[in-house]
């Protein structure tokens, strides 16, 4: 029902440096052996087979050029060494290095993709791009880092694909280059974007410090034992649906007052703190009764902008690449699973926060904490969260108007995983992977809760 069109290669423009090497952080090396980073981004931009292929394709190639002149990252390989004890893997830009985009007509329903309720999950992979196959060179396998997919539904609207190695960024890192691209292919040339004082132009050097040689010595010493495999980018079939839920800020207020009244000893009760800790009961209730086993929450924050030990001055919000560090809560099942599992969960996580979060040293060690720890974990139910309420692809305006849906693939690719962004007016949407058994049972319990 999806044909494509086309499939190029788009260059940086000329005059762009000639080559960029940059080796990987211990940000960047938490993630070389996790599944591609899958996201779909719908507009609602009614258009005409001829003007898609005669107006939009030709100024999306020459705005992308455009932004990989800013973004020499993103049109780079990550190269992987073979032999694991001499070398460490590097991030490679030279001339001819290039983004793959594939151009797609679509047949499929815009306004059943972009619904909230449940829909299989496996039809969105048409819309998609393939990551090309990882190649070898001398001493290295030659790793692609994105490719890009952008789906005309004809009368309807548009939709860009992307599928990226983790490695090559967080999903502020990702966001900023989509607010890039777009703002350079709405108003046709990148001055827009350069202009504005320098805050949006990407950031790339490496954090250098006291401590960051030993922690990229520590991370290598653990990611090199791991067979390096190129990860599956269609995970099909996914037997599962998607669904998104909406938390609004009349809800949001409501969760927040009864955790204070209820634990009044609670502090810091971010909306944050009451999307995740709402979803995580939710879900656990849905799911039923696990024994005596507890039940993991696994969340990460942006240490951009954050003074401490290693990073002072902090990092540039505008930094590319991986900046995350990690939380994980632990309650037990039948904590979460009773009346007042909700106020447990957010209980739970702000001690998480408090410890290592706020606590600026100790955030930026819980990296190399989660080495050690992560293996207690192992066969614990847990769930994992993508995206912050801070993040907003609403704002990638290519000229199309506001962005109508963001779908977020990864959550497919096993165990349980939500999504968390902004609505871009207050609301919190809340993106669901799931069986369909496991979807409906969590839809009730979710719905039921905001109305006790």
């Amino acid at each position: 029902m999806t044909t494509m069109i086309e499939t190029c290669r788009i260059p940086p423009q000329q005059g762009s440096a000639a080559e960029l090497f940059l080796p990987l952080s211990y940000f960047d090396m938490m993630w070389l052996h996790f599944n591609h980073t899958r996201r779909l981004v719908f507009y609602n931009h009614p258009c005409s087979e001829a003007e898609f292929s005669n107006t939009i394709v030709p100024n999306l190639k020459h705005s992308l050029s455009l932004t990989l002149k800013h973004f020499l990252l993103v049109a780079a390989n990550l190269l992987y060494p073979l032999d694991t004890d001499a070398s460490k893997p590097v991030f490679r830009y030279i001339s001819g290095d290039s983004v793959p985009l594939t151009i797609a007509v679509s047949g499929l329903d815009f306004d059943e993709l972009v619904a909230n309720h449940a829909r299989e999950s496996d039809q969105f992979y048409d819309l998609l791009p393939w990551m090309p196959k990882m190649a070898e060179e001398e001493n290295y396998q030659i790793v692609p880092l994105i490719s890009l997919q952008v789906t005309l539904f004809p009368g309807r609207g548009i939709c860009v694909g992307l599928s990226n190695h983790h490695s090559l960024g967080d999903g502020r890192s990702i966001l900023g280059f989509m607010k890039a691209w777009a703002v350079i292919n709405k108003s046709g040339d990148d001055e827009a974007f350069v202009s504005r004082n320098g805050e949006s132009l990407p950031v790339f050097d490496r954090p250098i410090s006291k401590d960051s040689s030993r922690l990229d010595g520590i991370f290598w010493d653990v990611m090199k034992k791991i067979p390096f495999q190129p990860a599956a980018t269609h995970p099909l079939p996914t037997n599962r649906v998607r669904a998104s839920f909406i938390l609004r800020q009349s809800h949001i207020k409501t969760l927040k007052n009864l955790i204070l009244l209820a634990r009044p000893n609670i502090d810091r009760v971010s909306t944050f703190v009451v999307a995740a800790a709402y979803v995580w009961t939710t879900l656990v209730k849905s799911l039923g009764l696990a024994g005596d086993e507890d039940e993991v929450f696994f969340f990460g924050a942006d240490s951009r902008g954050r003074r401490n030990a290693l990073f002072d001055p902090p990092l540039a919000m505008n930094y590319f690449g991986n900046c995350i560090g990690g939380g994980v809560a632990r309650v037990e099942n039948w904590k979460l699973a009773a009346e007042d599992g909700f106020f447990a969960a957010a209980e739970a996580i702000v001690d998480v926060m408090k410890a290592k979060i706020y606590n600026g040293d100790e955030f930026l060690k819980s990296p190399e904490n989660m080495l050690t720890e992560m293996p207690k974990y192992r066969n614990m139910r847990s769930l994992s969260m993508t995206g912050s309420p801070k993040f907003d692809f609403k704002e990638a305006d290519f000229g199309w108007g506001e962005v109508e849906k963001v779908e977020v693939l990864s959550m497919d690719s096993g165990g349980y995983l939500m999504s968390l962004s902004n609505s871009g007016n207050g609301d919190l949407v809340v993106g669901m992977s799931l069986t369909k058994e496991e979807m409906e049972a969590f839809a009730s319990i979710f719905a039921s809760g905001l109305y006790m």
